[in-house]
């Protein structure tokens, strides 16, 4: 196995679909897509593709630092107690472990992240 990955940005297998957990949701009725393209570390590390339709939900990272990387789309994340960021295609961006926040879809956003759970 190689241990260079291309991270597909245009994945032709058929992803994870999923909606939030109730408790998560705030407001519209979004919807994500997940095409996981590597698994690392005894599934401590993951990489892949990730899409949401427009909605708002809270994100809530725990012990999980993640990596993100607007492919395309629009967002705003607003951290508890802090300001509220815009991203766009080609920005980038960490949450870290303990962030708690708001993530509003303004256009279908779609994103490479790498998760790193302890």
């Amino acid at each position: 196995m190689s241990l260079l990955i291309a991270i597909d940005t245009n994945p032709d297998f058929v992803p994870k679909k999923a909606v939030p957990d109730p408790e998560r949701l705030i407001s519209g009725n979004p919807s994500f897509k997940t095409w996981a393209q590597d698994v690392s570390k005894g599934e401590k590390v993951l990489t892949g593709v990730w899409e949401a339709t427009p909605g708002e939900t809270h994100s809530i990272k725990g012990t999980t630092f993640e990596f993100c990387h607007i492919i395309s789309g629009l967002i705003e994340i607003e951290e508890k107690g802090g300001d509220t960021k815009t991203f766009r295609a080609g920005d980038s961006f960490v949450m870290k472990p303990g962030f708690v926040g708001v993530w509003r879809t303004i256009e279908t956003v779609r994103k490479i992240y790498v998760c790193h759970y302890d």
